[in-house]
């Protein structure tokens, strides 16, 4: 099997997971308008990236994958909250996501928020589930260390404070420099990129000098991925990537584009993806899988 198709059977995979911690509207008496809101969000489609991260770290070190799952749905359920979110009028106002109408353009902008506020709530809802099938003390403490890292990732300390730093940054353009625009790639990109990879390690049971390594890794990887977004921003199709593009110009945002141009956009995206290849080849466990997925987001266009 080459890589495309085994991406294509792990994306399948990672959808098959996330669907069925999904809520049933028939359910949720009263409250079907924001479930089908919920769903929609959800089952618009993406990469699945942050949950496949989380399953093959897990894989790689001997992990069991009926304990990842609950992590798995969170993580892309808290990736997705954040999307809705995003898009709404008094965030980036887009009204396409993947190629679909974002969910305020279907369901109103009010309902796009309740959507947002509710799978952010069943999230952790879901990732507690976990707790239920740890087989050991050292599972039930690592479901605790696992929850404690989604929760820090997910919020001013990590998304949500990166988020916030990127709002200010649109204000005063002028005051935004390389030290700010890293924090927040590092924090609005990188932080759920890192739940993925770290979370997937911590509940197998990784050794403690691999997880440091796991953590720059998905530092430099995040990082590459939102300077590739930046390049996509300027010279993707919009039919390809599922959204508009030259929306920064737009708004007159700093990107790392903006800031350095294309060339050394380019240039130091290949760097970062050689750093953290260089750093995942010096873990005591390896997936030829997870380390070819890592060199595809290099040429990504979508």
């Amino acid at each position: 099997m080459n890589f495309k198709e085994e991406m294509a059977a792990r994306t399948a995979l990672c959808e098959q997971i996330i669907k069925g911690f999904l809520p049933d509207r028939e359910a949720f008496p009263y409250m079907e308008t924001v479930v089908d809101a919920m769903n929609y969000s959800v089952e618009a489609g993406g990469k699945r990236l942050r949950p496949m991260f989380l399953l093959e770290t897990n894989t790689m070190y001997g992990g069991r994958r009926d304990l990842a799952a609950p992590f798995m749905a969170a993580l892309e359920m808290i990736h997705t909250y954040s999307l809705v979110h995003d898009d709404l009028p008094s965030m980036d106002n887009d009204l396409y996501r993947r190629g679909k109408l974002t969910t305020h353009a279907v369901y109103g902008e009010g309902m796009a928020v309740l959507a947002g506020d509710g799978l952010l709530n069943l999230a952790f809802e879901t990732a507690a589930l976990a707790f239920d099938r740890a087989e050991s003390p050292e599972e039930t403490g690592a479901v605790i260390k696992a929850l404690q890292l989604l929760s820090r990732n997910a919020g001013i300390r990590g998304m949500v404070g990166g988020q916030c730093a990127d709002l200010t940054a649109e204000k005063h353009p002028e005051r935004t420099g390389l030290d700010t625009l890293l924090f927040i790639h590092k924090n609005k990109t990188s932080a759920l990129i890192d739940s993925g990879f770290a979370i997937g390690a911590i509940l197998a049971g990784a050794p403690e000098k691999d997880l440091e390594s796991l953590h720059k890794i998905a530092e430099d990887i995040g990082l590459a991925f939102q300077i590739q977004d930046d390049i996509l921003d300027v010279t993707g199709d919009s039919q390809v990537l599922g959204k508009s593009v030259g929306s920064d110009e737009k708004d007159g945002k700093v990107t790392y584009v903006t800031m350095f141009g294309l060339e050394k956009a380019a240039e130091d995206v290949r760097a970062l993806t050689g750093e953290a290849l260089s750093l995942y080849d010096g873990l005591s466990a390896s997936n030829d899988f997870l380390r070819a997925l890592i060199l595809s987001l290099v040429d990504r266009v979508s």
